[in-house]
């Protein structure tokens, strides 16, 4: 059991906050439901008791909460953000509990029946609240809300202790419920997530894939050119690496790949990306520096890699750096002619860099 209640401790609060956006696209839908379902229940509930035991107040009255709660109901129905809906969800319930006191007020409340809608909105709402606090405010709110009708009514003693225990019951009852549906969803999240990052991620270095690389360097091209900013774009390839492949196996191939992700991460700013492209070929966008800063930064991640020992030698990289157009030039294209300097690299020698101006 204690477990069940602690299988959210140690998270860090961009996870935490990651997770209750993910609570609310996934719960949205349905708090939506149940706020609708309890409006119509309201609604019925006033017309039986209506026609059952007419009440002190005025039908008006007692129907008053009716149209706040359907606007809350539907204003649910548009809202997926955390804030809003817990908010609307805690006015949803206060709302019904001031219903409950008005449809109520001048019955004898012969415990715990002439409150049982009181007790029912623990357990109803156990599994809508996207925070602790939310559900303990909540749970307050279920407990206190029926008490007038009992202190200020014709109950005695043991009817409002008979309602204490009943209601302690409830939010018992509801406290598991929640926490088992809270776990469920928690581990579906982290699972998500692991699935996400593995898709947007490269298995055995770490690095973007291929395909996360050209979403976010194309949103960031965008931002560049908006801004009327440098960029430069790298391509790099391991030298001799089939070779490497060959004479020492895959595995020392999937050494050195490792090494040299290792070696590019170290040089990398916060606003860089680097992905790898394919086999032994990455690629790096480096926002805001000009062709010759780029340079600068690729001789010393040139440097950086030669450093690393292969079986056979130092693991060596031939780079290609294109300077962005300012034009509408695509982030594939860009590759194309990153990827063309490398090559020429490669034919001047290998383990050098060749730069190339925008055209």
């Amino acid at each position: 059991m204690q477990n069940l209640f602690e299988h959210r401790r140690g998270i860090d609060p961009a996870q935490r906050r990651d997770y209750l956006h993910y609570l609310a696209r996934q719960r949205g839908p349905m708090i939506h439901a149940l706020m609708l379902a309890a409006t119509l229940a309201y609604g019925a509930a006033v017309a039986v008791s209506t026609l059952l035991r007419p009440g002190l107040l005025p039908l008006w009255l007692r129907m008053a909460p009716l149209l706040p709660l359907l606007l809350v109901a539907m204003a649910t129905g548009r809202v997926r953000r955390p804030q809003p809906l817990r908010a609307l969800a805690l006015l949803c319930v206060l709302l019904l509990e001031i219903g409950i006191n008005l449809n109520s007020f001048g019955h004898a409340p012969t415990a715990p029946t002439g409150v049982m809608p009181g007790l029912l909105l623990p357990v109803a709402s156990s599994v809508i609240w996207l925070g602790r606090g939310d559900f303990i405010l909540a749970m307050l709110l279920c407990v206190l809300g029926p008490l007038p009708l009992l202190l200020f009514g014709s109950a005695d003693q043991m009817q409002i202790l008979q309602y204490l225990v009943y209601m302690a019951i409830a939010v018992l009852l509801s406290a598991v419920l929640r926490a088992f549906m809270e776990r469920t969803l928690f581990e579906q999240f982290q699972l998500e997530q692991q699935l996400r990052e593995r898709a947007n991620t490269d298995d055995l270095t770490g690095l973007l894939s291929r395909n996360r690389f050209l979403e976010l360097a194309r949103l960031a091209l965008n931002d560049i050119r908006r801004r009327h900013r440098h960029a430069c774009m790298l391509y790099l390839d391991a030298d001799h690496f089939k070779q490497l492949n060959d004479d020492y196996g895959h595995a020392a191939g999937d050494a050195a790949l490792v090494a040299l992700a290792t070696a590019m991460r170290s040089q990398l700013r916060p606003t860089d990306l680097v992905g790898r492209i394919g086999g032994e070929e990455f690629a790096l966008l480096l926002p805001g520096l000009d062709l010759l800063q780029a340079s600068g930064r690729a001789e010393r991640l040139r440097l950086a890699v030669r450093a690393i020992q292969r079986p056979d030698g130092p693991l060596t990289v031939s780079i290609g750096i294109v300077e962005c157009n300012y034009g509408v030039e695509t982030i594939e294209a860009l590759l194309v002619r990153a990827d063309q300097a490398m090559r020429q690299a490669k034919r001047n020698g290998r383990d050098r860099i060749v730069g190339a101006y925008g055209r």
